[in-house]
């Protein structure tokens, strides 16, 4: 579905807005840091700041260089906040990049959109690498699964006994095409813009899809009690679709629609890039070993999540 060119230009537009009023926010904090450390260093003598306590050679060497393969600023979901392993701990541990995060889990691309929080974070956090002399190479945005799956995901989809059975297109464009789509570009723009202010420059910034999820009705652990999930299979029971390949079916629809609208932001931006997921993951007889549960992959599944990433930084990075 194209997007109306005004509403374009009006979301990029609010991107602008919301960088200016974050820096703005980021400058009054900085002064008021630095004024701390002005009357700190006049009270305690200069030699006191900044000292730091000294790390064993042995830890140092077993630790690694510090540079390795560049840093990289996240912002998004549980694609890059999940336990034990996700996209972030896979890139450090298994292709050597230094991930600085402000990711948290359960988050909608819409908070990040609208809600300051996270981008103050960013900003934040882009503040400290470039107060220690490090510069990031590259942006990574993860979000939109929590924006369509969930409590209220049948809203999607249209009875199983119905003549337009499936998802309806009405509502699918009206969240998809329209809500998130306007989300992305805001906080594409509010990042581009943080990244222009601090370092003269846009950064590459990479946004992902999700591959064909199987809405088998797995949660977090199984999903008991109060665990997360599942996330699909109760609006397909609620709607009256009982087969699992039914619901792969259109579970395969909806996300690549969302893929689908994810180049679409990507294609308004020269910088951002989009990474495409879609068949890292088996879905048939041995989906288990590579899908967790219906919405997050296996440690495995990570992995390999991880390296069609580093593949596009590398891309992206020249």
């Amino acid at each position: 579905m194209a997007q109306k060119p005004d509403l374009t230009a009006r979301a990029r537009a609010q991107g602008k807005q919301q960088a200016k009023r974050v820096l703005q926010h980021r400058a009054e904090a900085l002064q008021t840091r630095q004024t701390t450390l002005d009357a700190r260093a006049r009270q305690l003598g200069v030699e006191a700041l900044g000292a730091a306590p000294a790390v064993a050679p042995k830890v140092l060497a077993a630790l690694g260089p510090p540079a390795g393969a560049g840093v990289l600023v996240a912002e998004g979901d549980s694609w890059f906040d999940y336990p034990m392993h996700d996209v972030l701990s896979e890139l450090e541990d298994a292709h050597g990049y230094e991930v600085e995060s402000v990711a948290h889990k359960g988050d909608r691309v819409e908070d990040m959109a609208y809600n300051d929080g996270q981008l103050e974070d960013f900003t934040r956090r882009i503040d400290k690498l470039l107060r220690r002399g490090a510069v990031p190479r590259a942006i990574l945005l993860s979000g939109g699964g929590n924006d369509v799956a969930g409590d209220e995901f049948h809203m999607l989809l249209d009875h199983a006994d119905s003549v337009a059975a499936g998802l309806n297109d009405g509502v699918v464009a009206g969240i998809i095409d329209q809500r998130v789509y306007l989300s992305y570009l805001r906080i594409v723009q509010a990042v581009t813009d943080i990244c222009q202010q601090r370092l003269g420059r846009p950064l590459p910034i990479l946004i992902h899809g999700y591959d064909h999820p199987v809405p088998d009705g797995r949660g977090f652990l199984g999903g008991w009690g109060p665990l997360p999930g599942p996330w699909l299979a109760p609006g397909f029971r609620q709607k009256g679709y009982q087969s699992l390949e039914a619901r792969k079916d259109i579970a395969k629809k909806l996300m690549d629609r969302f893929n689908d609208m994810l180049g679409r932001v990507a294609r308004e931006f020269a910088h951002v890039r989009y990474v495409d997921l879609r068949g890292t993951l088996a879905t048939g007889p041995t989906y288990e070993d590579w899908w967790a549960n219906e919405l997050h992959p296996t440690p495995q599944g990570f992995g390999r999540v991880a390296d069609r990433f580093a593949q596009a930084l590398a891309l992206a990075l020249g």
